[in-house]
């Protein structure tokens, strides 16, 4: 099996040089499965459908209007955006050894690692374990970029407003509960962002009427801790919509809910802009 791909591993929406202190970040919304692993999984392809965020970008794309937004293409059963490179699988990845590995994350031992070994109930997405060569090919044609363009668009912000926020928008399945929340924002507990700008975040999520939660059960992940610097002027919050909320549930397409959605992300991308301001301002 071969790790190469044709198509870029994602798609830039927006100026490389943001004209916005917000810069928006797709990671799990790839719908695109390259011909080397459909010959390599042992389930059907609708079974790794449950990994992506599906549709989420259409979200963000409602939402967007001068911000620079990345949209992963390459699906995440190929490889996760979201996790470390570190986060190696040696359950099926041969490039890597337990000596490597001290510690493992719940995510890395449950099969969500760098590159998915499980499907939720489905099981074990490969036929056979991964030559290390070939995982490493997928991290310097996929991984690798997307990070970089991520940094670099951040910083430029970063030079530009004084200030950047990255909103990393995700999808999640409806939460176990009574009266789950419908959007959840994660800061990584306080360390991905400064108060201030998450309160800005909820509070406008809140005007919805829909019931938001922080950090519960989901308070980032790799991308928040590889971009968010509040110290640098850097922050960086992941959103999770319910995509029951959005997403025909016969088609697995986007519904009228995705406008609706958009619009509130929009009102959250908003809310942020009133915060910055009088920081851009100043830089400026």
């Amino acid at each position: 099996m071969t790790s190469s791909t044709a198509s870029p591993s994602f798609d830039r929406f927006g100026p490389a040089e943001p004209a916005s202190p917000v810069v928006l970040s797709v990671p799990h919304a790839g719908r695109e499965y390259p011909a080397a692993m459909l010959a390599a999984i042992r389930l059907p392809l609708a079974a790794l459908l449950p990994l992506e965020d599906r549709h989420v970008d259409s979200i963000a794309h409602a939402a967007r209007r001068n911000e620079t937004m990345l949209v992963a293409r390459r699906a995440r059963a190929w490889i996760d955006l979201n996790r470390s490179e570190d986060e190696r699988d040696r359950r099926i990845d041969e490039g890597v050894s337990a000596s490597m590995m001290p510690f493992e994350s719940a995510k890395l031992k449950g099969g969500l690692g760098l590159v998915p070994r499980r499907a939720g109930v489905s099981g074990d997405v490969w036929r056979r374990r991964l030559r290390g060569d070939e995982v490493m090919a997928r991290i310097v044609a996929d991984h690798r970029p997307y990070h970089a363009a991520l940094a670099a668009a951040l910083a430029a912000a970063r030079r530009r407003f004084g200030v950047a926020v990255l909103l990393d928008i995700h999808s999640m399945p409806t939460l176990a509960g009574e009266a789950p929340a419908r959007i959840v924002l994660g800061d990584r507990f306080g360390q991905s962002a400064a108060a201030p700008y998450l309160a800005r975040i909820e509070g406008a999520a809140a005007v919805s009427g829909l019931r938001i939660a922080t950090n519960a059960p989901y308070a980032g992940g790799h991308i928040l801790d590889a971009h968010g610097a509040p110290a640098a002027g850097i922050h960086a919050v992941q959103i999770e919509f319910d995509r029951t909320l959005y997403l025909d549930p016969m088609t697995l397409t986007p519904n009228a809910g995705a406008q609706r959605l958009g619009h509130i992300l929009r009102t959250m991308i908003d809310a942020l802009l009133d915060e910055i301001t009088p920081v851009a301002a100043a830089a400026e």
